[in-house]
């Protein structure tokens, strides 16, 4: 469902801040299955990375560059960042949501992952102000 809508931003903080992110949209590509867009192109999965354990933490899939780059948070925070599955040889991680990586830190992987899929736009389908 590619409704562009904005969510309560109780319901899950992070999709609002992708959300606040200009041209960011929210899309459903896949049955059920949360995704922030700028553009045409995924710059963070938000939903559908959960562990099949109820009660296990959340994650957020996102973009950190090459696989080079991602591979320094995975050392970071070992258990915490997983490689993405799929789409991880292309720098994707998952980030657990349970605070073991901090806030800050998953606020500015977010921006990073927007900007790295907005440098990949051509330039008419980049929003405007972004470079």
């Amino acid at each position: 469902m590619a409704d562009g809508t904005r969510s309560d931003p109780r319901a899950d903080p992070w999709l609002e801040h992708c959300l606040a992110l200009p041209g960011a949209w929210r899309d459903e590509p896949w049955d059920g299955q949360v995704v922030a867009k700028v553009g045409p192109k995924i710059f963070a999965f938000l939903s559908g990375l959960q562990p099949a354990v109820l009660g296990a933490p959340r994650a957020i899939g996102l973009k950190c560059g090459d696989r080079e780059a991602a591979d320094l948070w995975l050392e970071r925070y070992p258990g915490s960042v997983t490689v993405l599955p799929y789409i991880g040889r292309w720098g994707w991680n998952a980030f657990t949501l349970d605070g073991s990586v901090p806030d800050d830190d998953v606020a500015e992987l977010v921006e990073r992952s927007y900007e790295i899929v907005v440098a990949s736009l051509p330039r008419r389908l980049r929003p405007p102000g972004t470079a």
